[in-house]
């Protein structure tokens, strides 16, 4: 899964990706950046 790390600036695989679920319902994947280590976070469709 691709996501944007906002240190880096860039986009980037997410690293340890794991699939979790927000408060509202929807779906996302969590996971760190590859590069530098920071949290990313990319929000998936409603389903």
């Amino acid at each position: 899964m691709e996501g944007y790390c906002v240190k880096c600036k860039d986009k980037k695989q997410i690293k340890g990706a794991a699939e979790v679920t927000m408060k509202n319902g929807r779906k996302a994947m969590k996971g760190t950046c590859p590069t530098c280590g920071t949290g990313m976070f990319r929000i998936l469709g409603k389903a």
